[in-house]
């Protein structure tokens, strides 16, 4: 997995970027391959503001959270996209294998 950690207008200490990089791993135990994550942290007056684009299979997934503390601004986008990628798997393993029929009750 690479992990590409960049500031706008802050500077990124490697506490914060180990810690964005050990919150990335809950990304990694979802696929076998290697994927890109690109993480970009911005200072906007009194917000913390964390986004992140994830390159897997031939998608592209965006996620965005905001808070005044960068720490669980990080926690919350990393959950945030754990719940897309479950989600996107889900929707993935539908497809495969046909939606489930409904039962129908009988009258």
């Amino acid at each position: 997995m690479n992990v590409t950690v960049t500031g706008q207008h802050v500077e990124v200490t490697p506490a914060i970027r180990d810690y964005v990089v050990e919150k990335m791993g809950r990304v990694k135990r979802h696929f076998d391959q290697p994927i890109e994550v690109t993480v970009i942290l911005k200072v906007e007056k009194l917000n913390q503001h964390v986004e992140a684009n994830v390159h897997v299979q031939g998608r592209d997934l965006f996620v965005e959270a905001s808070n005044p503390d960068m720490y669980v601004a990080i926690d919350e986008l990393t959950h945030m996209l754990d719940r897309q990628i479950i989600r996107l798997k889900e929707k993935q393993h539908d497809q495969r294998i046909g939606a489930p029929l409904k039962h129908i009750a009988a009258d």
